[in-house]
């Protein structure tokens, strides 16, 4: 699931699911999806934010990538400059893929966006990628599994009203929301590509209470404004209980790769790890 404020609570929210992030990606669909950037390439990263995708990859040994951050938010893109000089930035918008800079880029990225986006919108990356031969990589798509450990009162209709709120307008089209994955993976197996998905579930304990509380307020916000009554009052009972309750949150990751990056991929030396 992502976030939408102003640029300080996005930052912040940023930072603190960082590490949770990070345990939940797939490390098999990572490393083929690194192992597809060829000496001289790089990475572009749509919505980018302070750059947790290319932290992601180093912390998995793939710490030679050159990256290219692209976001709408100018304070996020400097986070990001600072905490990765070498990397390339670009203010755009993710919604223009004719303008993508695609340019010596030998692997796409996105992290957290897919749900944002919508069918049109990955039906368009797919044509503009299959057209360019580049391999796509999207890291922690929600899918709209969640369950908290021990379960409460107006848990299943709250979730409903979240997912339905997560499929409104997002960027001037119905966003994808919990079915994101999967769309986009059709969209990209209709151009030719091989699709895998693997899961990418947020698993989180008592100590990480400040995370769950964060996750329950937005939660919380969105069920509410989908017309669920219950919810204000269900997110400030689970808000009190956040540091001794479990809760998994489901993800996906995707992993798209072009008729060339198919073949032998397994036998590509990891030159950048």
């Amino acid at each position: 699931m992502n976030q939408i404020s102003d640029t300080q609570f996005q930052a912040d929210w940023l930072s603190l699911r960082e590490a949770a992030d990070h345990a939940a990606r797939d490390a098999t669909l990572l490393a083929r999806a690194a192992d597809c950037v060829r000496p001289g390439m790089r990475v572009l990263d749509l919505g980018s934010g302070t750059g947790s995708t290319a932290r992601a990859f180093a912390a998995a040994g793939y710490d030679r990538l050159e990256w290219c951050f692209l976001d709408t938010d100018a304070e996020h893109l400097q986070v990001a400059k600072a905490r990765h000089p070498m990397a390339d930035c670009v203010q755009a918008s993710a919604w223009d893929v004719d303008g993508l800079p695609l340019e010596h880029v030998g692997l796409v990225t996105a992290s957290a966006l897919l749900d944002l986006m919508s069918i049109g919108w990955a039906d368009a990356l797919a044509e503009r990628l299959g057209d360019a031969g580049l391999p796509f990589y999207a890291a922690l798509s929600f899918d709209g599994r969640m369950r908290w450990d021990p379960p409460g009162a107006a848990e299943a209709d709250v979730i409903a009203a979240f997912n339905r709120h997560q499929q409104g307008d997002k960027g001037g089209q119905a966003a994808m929301g919990p079915e994101a994955a999967k769309l986009t993976a059709k969209a990209f197996e209709a151009r030719g590509f091989a699709v895998t998905l693997a899961d990418s579930v947020w698993r989180l304990g008592p100590d990480d209470a400040a995370l769950q509380a964060e996750f329950v307020n937005g939660v919380g916000k969105a069920a509410a404004e989908a017309g669920e009554a219950r919810a204000d009052r269900w997110a400030e009972t689970r808000r009190g209980a956040a540091g001794h309750t479990a809760l998994s949150v489901g993800h996906r990751d995707l992993l798209a790769l072009p008729p060339q990056h198919r073949a032998g991929q397994d036998d590509r030396s990891k030159a950048w790890k």
